[in-house]
């Protein structure tokens, strides 16, 4: 007596498996020869590769800073963010402050620096944070040393700005590359929508 498993079988256990199946098990007895073909280390030496990666060999190198304008100097953060990529910070701080020079000495400008594999470095300046200048605009309270937006927008408001103030932060915002194809009404719906999330009102 078998019970409800049925007599043993002793026939070729390909009748029991549909031929659907029989294709996918020879297509993963395929990937797995495959595969442990291309781990040939004289084929594809992934781990070289990747260590390549991690020092930086060959590869520019980004450093983001926000640095015053006018106010560069080899002191942190620019010196050891730059000094650790093997620039001479010094280099860096004579031509951002001479690209800064007309703007309003200490205004946080962010700076996008490309560190070369020969160790030259470009760099470029882009405009202030749209919520600095929001809240610079609405002449926000300062606490700790800045100003700060409201805790509780739409509950609480820390300033007041016209339309006319959106439309000259959205022309200082264009003049950056990366906004240059985007319009002046389109930025200026952004600058409002951002105003009114750290509570400043926007009158006409």
């Amino acid at each position: 007596m078998w019970g409800m498993e049925g007599p043993p079988c002793r026939g070729p256990i390909r009748t029991l498996v549909s031929p659907a199946t029989l294709e996918i098990l020879q297509l993963s007895k395929h990937h797995q020869r495959q595969n442990v073909k291309s781990q040939d280390p004289t084929e594809f030496n992934t781990a070289a590769i990747m260590s390549k990666v991690r020092a930086g060999v060959g590869l520019d190198q980004i450093v983001k800073l926000i640095v015053g304008a006018g106010q560069a100097s080899p002191s942190p953060p620019v010196g050891p963010a730059l000094g650790s990529k093997g620039v001479k910070s010094m280099d860096f701080c004579k031509e951002f402050n001479a690209r800064t020079a007309h703007i309003t000495t200490g205004t946080p400008m962010p700076c996008r620096v490309v560190v070369r594999p020969d160790r030259s470095f470009t760099f470029d300046v882009r405009t202030p944070h749209t919520s600095w200048l929001l809240l610079n605009a609405a002449d926000a309270p300062i606490k700790k040393g800045s100003r700060k937006g409201a805790g509780n927008p739409g509950h609480e408001t820390v300033g007041t700005i016209s339309l006319k103030h959106v439309y000259e932060i959205a022309k200082i915002k264009q003049t950056e590359l990366r906004l240059s194809g985007l319009s002046l009404e389109g930025l200026c719906r952004s600058i409002i929508f951002q105003a009114k999330s750290i509570g400043i009102n926007v009158v006409p």
